[in-house]
């Protein structure tokens, strides 16, 4: 059964990465993104949109692997560092469970002493997150007769 809440460090004690059913707090995610070295922290904010390719969006449910989606999430801040090394803080929180239009399913925040390299490099962990987790994303559609239908869905612009 997936805990309600993981946050593991390991190689860099500033990082932190969650897999949770409660919300996500964005002054959180900041506040740890935050470092004196810091000139830029980019924080990419995932929200529940109300449409999908026009069709009404009712909900959306995330399920994970979270022992995978940890250690993947661990790997992401490990390339950051490799491709764009002055990073200080990798922040990945993702959220599961059912969520509302309007609420949070993805945090990432990097903080860096230059805005390019954190802008860089914040893009670049949402991309290969949304490539390579083991997270799957049920989008709960309104028919036109106020039904809803709910499948699980891939990540198109990928």
């Amino acid at each position: 059964m997936l805990s309600t809440a993981t946050t593991t460090q390991q190689k860099h004690p500033q990082d932190s990465f969650r897999i949770a059913f409660a919300p996500l707090c964005l002054d959180e995610v900041y506040r740890l993104a935050d470092d004196s070295a810091n000139g830029a922290i980019v924080v990419m904010s995932g929200t529940v949109r109300e449409q999908t390719a026009g069709n009404p969006v009712a909900y959306l449910e995330y399920q994970a692997y979270e022992p995978m989606a940890i250690a993947l999430f661990q790997q992401i801040a490990s390339q950051v560092r490799e491709q764009w090394p002055p990073v200080n803080r990798v922040i990945i929180h993702h959220r599961i469970g059912r969520l509302q239009i309007g609420e949070i399913s993805v945090l990432v925040a990097v903080g860096c002493p230059h805005r390019s390299e954190a802008f860089a490099a914040c893009q670049y962990a949402i991309d290969t997150l949304k490539h390579n987790a083991p997270i799957w994303k049920k989008e709960a559609n309104i028919n036109p007769d106020g039904s809803i239908e709910a499948n699980w869905v891939d990540c198109p612009r990928c």
